[in-house]
């Protein structure tokens, strides 16, 4: 009998928060859909405190609820997605976070920070002009990519909770490495991410997990447990 492929959701659990409800049920339809047997764990961040507290996981999800209570241990989660070309997702929070580890440790800016939790350094990570708590906007993605390639088109429209996202000194940046915008709103702020060279690193700022609180599949979702490990690619329900 195969074992499980094995989901790390990296962040700290509430379940008050709504992406927290919906996580569940996204991976639920995914691997139902897709005929896979798994298990998710949801990890703590100040549980991970290196990478051995990651070695059993063949893919790791980074998830919305920021500032998480050890930003180190998301950042270690990340970078070890990042290295070892594990598929990674991040929402919100996680796709904050991923910034920062990718300017830090492939960019050289080891200063860069987080507005809302840093006082020092460059601020990566910025207040958004307008909040997007609790709003719906409209994203452009780049054709043939990991994301247009998951939704089967170049036009999505996706909820939010958060109240930051990409600097505008750093956005000019971004596109000088491998890791690409992929998405878009309407006045050309950044949505979404992805690493050219790594199987399946993709990150969001929108929570399009929240499809699952209303029946609808989460195209990413699907894409992120698809892209598992080769060496789980023959894996089925048991």
């Amino acid at each position: 009998m195969n074992s499980p492929l094995r989901i790390a959701l990296v962040g700290d659990y509430n379940p008050d928060v709504v992406a927290h409800k919906a996580i569940p049920l996204a991976i639920d339809d995914a691997a139902a859909v897709l005929e896979l047997s798994l298990r998710y764990d949801w990890l703590a961040t100040s549980e991970i405190n290196s990478t051995e507290d990651l070695a059993d996981y063949d893919a790791i999800w980074v998830v919305p609820a920021s500032p998480y209570k050890n930003a180190a241990g998301a950042f270690i989660a990340i970078r070890h997605a990042r290295e070892n070309s594990i598929p990674f997702l991040g929402t919100c929070g996680g796709f904050q976070h991923a910034i920062i580890e990718y300017a830090r440790n492939v960019m050289g800016w080891q200063d860069a920070a987080h507005a809302e939790t840093d006082t020092e350094g460059r601020m990566v990570i910025a207040p958004l002009s307008c909040s997007l708590v609790e709003k719906t906007d409209n994203i452009e993605l780049r054709a043939n990519t990991l994301i247009a390639r998951a939704y089967g088109r170049d036009s999505i429209q996706e909820g939010y909770h958060c109240n930051y996202g990409i600097a505008d000194d750093f956005a000019r940046e971004l596109e000088q490495g491998d890791l690409r915008v992929t998405g878009w709103d309407d006045d050309g702020e950044i949505r979404a991410v992805e690493l050219i060279t790594h199987p399946f690193f993709v990150a969001t700022l929108f929570q399009h997990e929240r499809n699952a609180l209303e029946g609808r599949p989460a195209p990413l979702v699907h894409a992120f447990l698809n892209k598992r490990p080769a060496a789980f690619a023959g894996r089925e329900c048991l």
